[in-house]
């Protein structure tokens, strides 16, 4: 049967370099079932409706900025080491429209255990709404995968490599979910030391947490305990956050559709 070719557009390109890298990465999985309804109550008030999304995006900063293997990497240059950060520079996949094609696109927010939910609402906001074009990290990943193959690669291996460029230019975490289409990843791959997703939330809080992590640089037994401890942030301080909003009146609700909600 004869098809016909399709030619590799950019954003095409640069999931299959991302997938180049992240292949050898030596990536375990563990997974919590967790609870929180203390969260749901306070985000289901009728003031403040923050997004899923930006509530374990901050629960799992203040988390990181516990423990420091979460803010660790494994890097090649100038000789294999791991590389800690001082704070978290959290990737988050977003799902957008360019050139007539659905793509995936991240951004980077710096330091998200230091901004407020509101503030990290308004950023991812802005990353899915804003033209793709007028986003600083889309518009360079664009750039960048209009170069040749080689010069892609040896960039890509550089900034994954060199400790300081390495946070700057692609996270020290990577946030993706699916949970608002009903659907979840249980495979993911990912360049970074960790990788967070969650399935879709019951209407009792249960809800499956996974962090898929790189075995070189922490080990099951720390991510199983991290995920206990991350339980309790979102329901704690995470929550406490939400109600804080709801009671200042401040607006926090995301209507942008691909939003975990």
């Amino acid at each position: 049967m004869r098809g016909r070719p399709i030619k590799l557009s950019a954003s095409r390109r640069l999931v299959g370099d991302l997938m180049r890298f992240s292949i050898g990465v030596p990536r375990v999985t563990v997974q919590r079932q967790m609870n929180l309804q203390p969260l749901r109550d306070a985000r289901d008030g009728p003031d403040a409706r923050p997004s899923w999304t930006v509530l374990f995006l901050k629960g799992y900063a203040l988390l990181s900025q516990e423990i420091p293997e979460l803010r660790r990497a494994y890097i090649k240059f100038p000789r294999p080491q791991l590389y800690e950060y001082p704070a978290s520079v959290a990737s988050i996949a977003h799902e957008r429209e360019h050139d007539g094609e659905r793509v995936v696109l991240l951004s980077t927010i710096k330091g998200p255990e230091q901004r407020s939910i509101s503030q990290l609402e308004t950023q991812i906001r802005a990353a899915r709404s804003l033209p793709v074009l007028e986003i600083k990290e889309f518009r360079r990943s664009l750039k960048l995968a209009s170069a040749p193959a080689p010069v892609r690669w040896l960039l890509m291996w550089l900034g994954l490599n060199i400790g300081p460029k390495r946070a700057r230019y692609f996270g020290t975490f990577q946030l993706s979910v699916y949970s608002g289409l009903g659907a979840e990843s249980l495979n993911p791959l990912t360049p970074l030391t960790t990788l967070l997703n969650y399935g879709p939330i019951g209407e009792d809080g249960s809800v499956a947490v996974r962090i898929h992590y790189d075995h070189r640089v922490m080990d099951g037994a720390n991510v199983a305990r991290a995920l206990e401890r991350f339980e309790r942030i979102l329901n704690g301080e995470v929550a406490d956050e939400v109600k804080s909003l709801a009671q200042s009146g401040a607006p926090t609700n995301l209507s942008t559709v691909g939003i975990s909600k």
